[in-house]
């Protein structure tokens, strides 16, 4: 029963996001300031998910300036946890196919978000360039989810580093965003606990160059692998 009346829950929050996110935008299409709006309304279906949201931020977080934002990628519930730490002015990246995901797909377009063709190695690599040229003209930022994939309760998967490339080309931090496990929740159970997301003090790119990628994008790896490690060892705890 609980599941049936999830499922009908994000159904109808869906048709209202479509409706009235996409009226909204249209008054402004792909806007950057629009995937903010959108995003904290998102994570307010975490509570009835059986979620308890907690969104923690690191001193002086919040106004870093245009930047990339790497986060932790784990499952569909990132819609409803992550999504609520999105900054103002910032614009994530996806999947091409995303568009044709009915209602989400057209809604994620109009918001002003970067769509990439993943199967064109060619085309990705110019995203990158596209992606720089973005942060340096419009002062935004960009959310990326460095794993590439989902990584379904399996830890924290190896990076690529097309985040990276882009944050020392358009000279600005990375600031990793780390998630604690959604493995375990069910979509059947009343409560699913605390999820914490956590948004750690930015990495600086300053005086790096491509040759310094791999560097980089081991020292956000191993912070955002330790933060996870705490996070579900807090969670833990605090559920025993």
């Amino acid at each position: 029963m609980i599941f049936l009346l999830r499922v009908v829950a994000i159904a109808i929050f869906a048709v209202v996001m479509f409706v009235f996110g996409c009226g909204y935008c249209l008054l402004s299409p792909r806007n950057p300031k629009n995937v903010h709006i959108v995003g904290r309304h998102f994570c307010k279906m975490a509570r009835i998910l059986g979620m308890k949201l907690e969104l923690r931020f690191a001193e002086g977080a919040e106004d870093v300036g245009a930047s990339i934002y790497v986060a932790n990628h784990q499952n569909n519930f990132d819609l409803f946890t992550v999504s609520g730490a999105i900054m103002p002015r910032t614009v994530t990246v996806g999947k091409k196919s995303l568009i044709w995901m009915p209602l989400f797909g057209q809604l994620y377009w109009i918001t002003g978000n970067i769509l990439i063709d993943r199967a064109n190695r060619s085309r990705a690599v110019g995203t990158i360039g596209q992606i720089v040229e973005k942060i340096k003209q419009l002062q935004v930022s960009v959310w990326m989810f460095p794993e590439g994939t989902r990584s379904r309760g399996r830890g924290l998967l190896p990076f690529k580093t097309g985040a990276f490339h882009a944050a020392i080309g358009a000279g600005v931090p990375v600031v990793p965003i780390v998630c604690s496990s959604t493995e375990n929740v069910k979509m059947n159970r009343w409560d699913n606990g605390v999820v914490i997301v956590e948004v750690l003090p930015p990495v600086s790119t300053e005086g790096l160059s491509k040759e310094d990628v791999r560097e980089l994008s081991n020292k956000c790896r191993t912070m955002m692998e330790d933060k996870l490690a705490e996070l579900n060892a807090e969670v833990a705890k605090r559920s025993a």
